[in-house]
């Protein structure tokens, strides 16, 4: 049976999305790597080969969030970007990853001579 979200909470102060799920299982997931994560085409591309590295959203904020019936939601984020919608799968996956995908992205952005900034 897959975990429902049962809590999203946005600190807006500290640029943090909080997500429970039923489970148990409760993610503090910062904006920045919500952003950079995006669902949408312009970030993932439409295939593994055309994901794009975003740069310089060290101090991106959610605007909004809008439900989206009952499998998600849309996240507006302050720089404008708001397409692609965060499947409640999508924000499990996120969480349950955080530990090895947001280091792998700040080596990504290192080795592209990127910045957060």
């Amino acid at each position: 049976m897959k975990p429902h979200p049962i809590d999203i909470v946005l600190h807006a102060t500290s640029r943090v999305l909080e997500v429970a799920f039923d489970n148990g299982e409760r993610f503090l997931l910062p904006c920045e790597y919500l952003r950079v994560n995006s669902p949408s085409a312009e970030v993932q591309g439409h295939g593994p080969s055309q994901k794009v590295t975003v740069p310089g959203k060290r101090n991106v904020n959610i605007a909004a969030i809008e439900p989206v019936g009952h499998y998600g939601v849309l996240l507006r984020f302050d720089d404008g970007h708001a397409s692609g919608i965060f499947g409640w799968d999508t924000l499990l996956e996120l969480g349950r990853s955080y530990d090895t995908a947001w280091p792998a992205y700040l080596a990504e952005l290192e080795a592209k001579g990127l910045s957060r900034e």
